[in-house]
């Protein structure tokens, strides 16, 4: 019958050769030869070689990595519902497009400083949205506040409509996720999404789908380049049930009617009919809140 053995120790009593390099009293030219091999990227570890996970060949792994990463931490959250809020970074609060109207009639008078001028008189008045926006955010956090399942807020979490939602949420005390995108030039997240809840894409693509994954409503307001993209990825995924029906409101409908002639594309039979079902418009923060009820 066998005894038992204690395990070995952590320790090696006796280190192995590989634990000591090649002395120089064997090869002169050893140390600067293992120095340069150390040196050398080839050398790194493949996760910690940034050059190599920066590389063509690992996108995937990038891609990977852009979705894996804020899939963990928002499960580890408990965010499991989420109504997305799309909308311009430009559409700001009633006192900052002030300062804008100030500003621009305080400027030089020339073609350029006319146009600034209505820009900004139309900032004044789209600052509306803002205020609309911000008190969306409020209410879905609240009438989630002690759900089993609640619904968190999720923006792009950028600076206008993105900003104002999240502010909502945050000021009536719940949990707001943001997913920002790496872009050329700098960009900062708003001060309202909570830490730990913000994230910073590589890629649209899987930014695109945590938008979606847990989305149990989408919000649009009047935005630019970035939120028709957005829109209209959704639409289609639920026009070709890609995705599950989702409610779908745009704010604003003087101003979606006039973006996008939806009925014009019915009519030339571009769209069925029945896709103009697929949304539906709100001007208010309850009338959203009921849109996405009913």
């Amino acid at each position: 019958m066998s005894r038992s053995k204690s395990p070995p120790p952590v320790k090696r009593r006796e280190p192995l050769p590989h634990g000591r390099p090649k002395p120089a009293s064997e090869d002169p030219q050893a140390p600067a030869r293992i120095e340069a091999i150390l040196a050398s990227p080839a050398y790194r570890i493949a996760s910690e070689d940034l050059g190599f996970l920066a590389g063509r060949s690992a996108r995937g792994l990038r891609l990977m990595m852009d979705y894996q990463k804020p899939e963990d931490l928002m499960r580890a959250e408990g965010i499991e519902n989420t109504i997305v809020v799309f909308g311009s970074a430009r559409i700001g609060e009633a006192s900052t497009a002030r300062q804008r109207i100030e500003a621009a009639r305080a400027a030089p008078a020339d073609a350029g400083s006319a146009r600034q001028l209505r820009i900004a008189e139309r900032g004044l008045d789209n600052s509306r949205y803002y205020e609309i926006a911000r008190a969306f955010g409020r209410l879905v956090a609240e009438r989630a506040a002690g759900d089993a399942e609640p619904a968190f807020v999720m923006t792009g979490g950028g600076p206008g409509i993105m900003e104002a939602a999240n502010r909502g949420a945050f000021e009536a005390g719940a949990k707001t996720v943001g997913l920002n995108i790496s872009l050329p030039l700098e960009q900062y997240p708003n001060p309202y999404v909570t830490p730990g809840l913000c994230f910073d894409f590589r890629y649209f693509a899987m930014r695109k789908l945590h938008f979606l994954e847990r989305a149990a409503a989408l919000v649009a307001f009047p935005g630019g380049f970035g939120t028709l993209d957005e829109l209209f990825e959704v639409l289609t995924l639920v026009q070709t049930r890609k995705i599950a029906p989702i409610p779908i409101v745009l704010v604003g409908e003087r101003h979606w009617r006039r973006v996008v002639d939806f009925d014009y594309l019915a009519e030339e039979g571009l769209i069925e009919a029945e896709d103009l079902e697929l949304f539906g418009y709100a001007e208010t923060a309850q009338e959203i809140w009921a849109a996405i009820q009913s």
